[in-house]
């Protein structure tokens, strides 16, 4: 049997109303195996993640949930909470704006992260699997690309994570007429953006725009729902 290699041009993307649900489903809860729970709790108490409840029956029961700055989904272990091996969760992901910055505060905090890497499309080889791929190539994507650059760090029982820097959103991967931002640093970092590509506007313009919020306004919405960008 032969295999094919999947391009990015062959994604198949959806934007059809009729296609979409009417009922939101918010994801709440990733359920992550752990061993030893106290040990658990003080890791991902390290990462600086809400602590939002410690359950404990006292007898056959306990659950832990924490849940990372800015995001709408928590993680939950404990006592009897599931029956995955210890370690067996991999490849969960936590989308960041500046990956350097991310996998720098979890260095500041003690935690082992790898180095920033990009991938090659390679599907086998020696390193952990990826959305991309297995093999790691050693630095951010060359050309910047959202959804293409990586860090990795693993939890105390090895239940594997990765950041994953996503700058701008493919077409239709968030609802256009609502834009959020997970923190004030997502946002001050959307406003550089902003403001680098003003600079390049007013360039070509050949003048000030004093019309500069409205432009920087109508680019970070863009930018975010994936539409194409002021010029």
């Amino acid at each position: 049997m032969s295999t094919t290699a999947v391009k990015p041009s062959d994604i198949v993307r959806s934007n059809n109303p009729a296609n979409t649900a009417k009922i939101d489903t918010k994801l709440e809860i990733v359920v992550i195996p752990v061993s030893d729970i106290d040990r658990a709790k003080a890791f991902y108490q390290s990462l600086g993640w809400r602590l939002d409840a410690d359950y404990d029956n006292g007898k056959d029961f306990r659950v832990i949930q924490f849940t990372p700055p800015g995001s709408g989904c928590s993680v939950i272990f404990g006592r009897n909470v599931t029956g995955a091996a210890p370690g067996s969760a991999q490849g969960l992901y936590l989308i960041v704006s500046d990956i350097a910055a991310a996998r720098q505060e979890f260095l500041n905090r003690g935690v082992v992260v790898s180095e920033v890497f990009h991938g090659e499309g390679v599907y086998s080889g020696p390193d952990e699997p990826y959305l991309f791929g297995r093999v790691r190539v050693n630095g951010a994507d060359p050309e910047h690309r959202s959804y293409r650059s990586f860090a990795s760090f693993h939890d105390p029982d090895g239940n594997g994570w990765l950041f994953q820097e996503i700058t701008a959103r493919l077409p239709g991967r968030i609802d256009s007429a609502v834009t959020t931002f997970a923190s004030a640093s997502d946002l001050a970092n959307a406003m550089r953006r902003a403001e680098a590509a003003h600079g390049q506007h007013e360039a070509r313009i050949g003048h000030a725009d004093p019309n500069w919020p409205d432009w920087y306004a109508d680019y970070m919405v863009r930018e975010q729902t994936g539409q194409d960008l002021p010029q």
